[in-house]
């Protein structure tokens, strides 16, 4: 079924969000808008906030934020469908239908819903049998608790091969279909699982899609772990096992975890981590991380700290260095040699679990100590081909800001390695050994400064960007060091772009090192008056100054990659709305840490005018000089 942006926001219009969150949270009317304790993390004063003009929520505190189908699907935990489909019956609306093959489609997969559903409830069975005994004693001997092994559903498959077949009453086609039965040409059809500890693997509405069996015999043939086929039902690179119960955990944790195998999930579920999910015997896939981003923007994965965790982890990066945007990496954690989860929880306990948790590695720093660890790096040959394979991994990102910025974190560590600084030597210039020389400040060349007048007048009167202008202009040494972001700004922006280009162009001529003011040319439009750029102020911190500068460099070049973001979101609505959706209510989110980002450094500027202040009363100089 097609819903139109503009079918959506009916629906939105016709819902009074207040009335749908007041069925589960108590609200007090605070002016325009309605309070509540937040529902997504525990707190004692209200941080939550209701708007129905406006028609979103939002948590000041854990940054919860969305409308009236985010609602649902967040904190009831429904798929993106049935929320449209229980708000649309109480709005009155009529939800579009669906076409006849997509009706059919869904027919066949409700009926196998139906044979997996009690495969599993057979499983469960044979567990508690006198058959499912020797699975009862693994499973006591792994420590899971009855909770866990009750939430998590696990069950036991008998050796006989006739055994499903005979206790199910469903044809051989719908077991085959469901992956349950194996047909072999010539041969009788048999159970695919046998004699092994049952998993079902479920979807994000909880419903068994598939099954995993761990084999129990360590002598007896065939894999350890063995997984359902791909079905109508089941598509291995499209889950992400234990993500039903994950998303709402992560949600209130702000972070999720990807271990390498359900027992590693399982295991951290029973010791109180309850945000882990595990790819389904494959390398993480475009479509799980995307998964995973819906949920945080920075998964955690979790490798063994063996060489085949160190490939895995390379795997899952260069999977996802195409996929970049502004906000969205993954973080790395490498289990201690030879222990996986499970073993690094039963030896050391939950405590050094998540201390490992909450110090991982950047995709940067991983990519970084694996090529650099590769292979020995005594020779220029060698040193080149590290420089090479780095180069090689920042083509494959298609962001140009990310590339951008990769390329140069990359090659600046390359250089300190490569090229370890010599310590400076001490000098002074001839004017110091009389004391009080100075350099003068430096200054454009006329030409560079007729442009930069033209490009100012033309086009740049946003306060954001003539700020940024001027505080280059006051701080020239911090041109080069943001180079690569400005050219990727400056190429996309016609307005603003040639005043950039004539800055860049200026700094080539200037002491990369240079401090001082460029000497501002005359006719130049003035800075931004009353501003929350605390840069422009002439007292502020030099070192404050260039942070706060920093800040707003990064603002200005995020600003048109966000609002292309937004647009492009909005167009996906008609082939792809539940993704779209989702997309649009993320981006919305950053929009408003970008403006909270604006806001913040108006309060230091705040603070920094107030300091200013207090040193003028008191007679002392201000930090920073005049």
């Amino acid at each position: 079924m097609a819903l139109s942006p503009q079918w959506l926001d009916e629906l939105r219009m016709r819902t009074t969000l207040s009335a749908v969150i007041g069925r589960t949270v108590r609200l007090t009317k605070a002016g325009r808008e309605f309070k509540a304790c937040c529902p997504f993390h525990n707190e004692k004063t209200p941080s939550f906030y209701v708007n129905d003009e406006k028609g979103f929520y939002h948590c000041f505190g854990c940054e919860a934020h969305g409308d009236a189908i985010r609602w649902l699907t967040d904190q009831r935990g429904m798929p993106f469908m049935d929320a449209v489909k229980e708000l649309a019956a109480e709005a009155g609306m009529e939800v579009p239908a669906p076409d006849p093959r997509s009706a059919e489609r869904a027919e066949k997969r409700a009926s196998l819903h139906d044979v997996t559903s009690a495969a599993q409830q057979w499983f469960v069975d044979r567990l508690s049998s006198s058959e499912g005994a020797e699975a009862r004693t693994y499973l006591k001997n792994r420590g899971f608790s009855d909770r866990v092994v009750r939430e998590f559903g696990f069950g036991f498959a008998p050796s006989d091969r006739q055994a499903l077949k005979n206790a199910l009453p469903f044809d051989e086609s719908m077991l085959v279909e469901a992956g349950m039965r194996i047909e072999v040409e010539g041969k009788d059809p048999y159970d695919r699982f046998r004699d092994r500890l049952m998993l079902p693997i479920q979807d994000t509405r909880g419903r068994v899609i598939a099954f995993g069996g761990r084999i129990l015999d360590a002598e007896a043939h065939g894999p350890k772990y063995l997984n359902s086929p791909d079905t109508p039902l089941f598509d291995k690179g499209r889950t992400l096992y234990n993500l039903h119960r994950a998303a709402p955990a992560a949600r209130q944790s702000g972070r999720i975890v990807v271990v390498e195998g359900y027992m590693d999930a399982i295991a951290l579920a029973n010791a109180g981590i309850a945000e882990a999910v595990a790819p389904l015997g494959t390398a993480l896939t475009e479509h799980q991380i995307e998964l995973l981003w819906r949920q945080v923007e920075r998964p955690i994965l979790c490798f063994d700290g063996d060489n085949a965790g160190q490939r895995a982890a390379m795997r899952a990066i260069g999977r996802v260095l195409p996929m970049l945007r502004p906000g969205h990496s993954l973080a790395i954690v490498r289990m201690p040699a030879g222990k996986d989860p499970d073993d690094l929880l039963r030896e050391r306990g939950t405590a050094a679990m998540e201390e490992l948790l909450a110090n991982p590695e950047s995709l940067l720093d991983t990519l970084w100590a694996f090529e650099r660890d590769a292979m020995p790096l005594n020779s220029p040959e060698e040193k080149a081909g590290l420089k090479e394979r780095l180069l090689n991994h920042v083509d494959a990102i298609q962001h140009p800001d990310i590339k951008a910025l990769y390329k140069r974190e990359l090659l600046e560590r390359f250089s300190n390695f490569a090229f370890p600084p010599r310590p400076p030597r001490e000098f002074k210039p001839r004017g110091q050994w009389q004391g009080g020389f100075k350099p003068p400040p430096p200054r454009l060349s006329p030409e560079t400064a007729a442009r930069l007048k033209h490009a100012m007048s033309g086009g740049s009167r946003d306060t954001l960007s003539s700020a940024v202008i001027h505080g280059l202009l006051r701080h020239p040494g911090e041109i080069a060091r943001h180079e690569a972001a400005l050219s990727r700004f400056a190429a996309r922006d016609r307005n603003v772009g040639p005043a950039i280009d004539s800055l860049l162009a200026a700094a080539e001529m200037l002491d990369s090192h240079a401090q001082s003011p460029i000497s501002l040319p005359e006719g130049l439009p003035a800075p931004p008056a009353n501003t929350r750029f605390a840069f422009l102020d002439k007292g502020t911190d030099p070192v404050n100054a260039r942070e706060d500068l920093a800040e707003a460099v990064s603002l200005l070049v995020e600003r048109p990659a966000l609002e292309a973001a937004l647009a492009e979101a909005t167009a996906r609505f008609e082939t792809d709305p539940e993704g779209a959706f989702a997309e649009q209510q993320r981006l919305l989110k950053r929009k408003l840490e970008f403006e909270a980002r604006l806001g913040h450094m108006a309060s230091r500027r705040a603070a920094s005018s107030a300091t200013k202040d207090r040193d003028s009363a008191q007679g002392t100089e201000p930090a920073g000089g005049a």
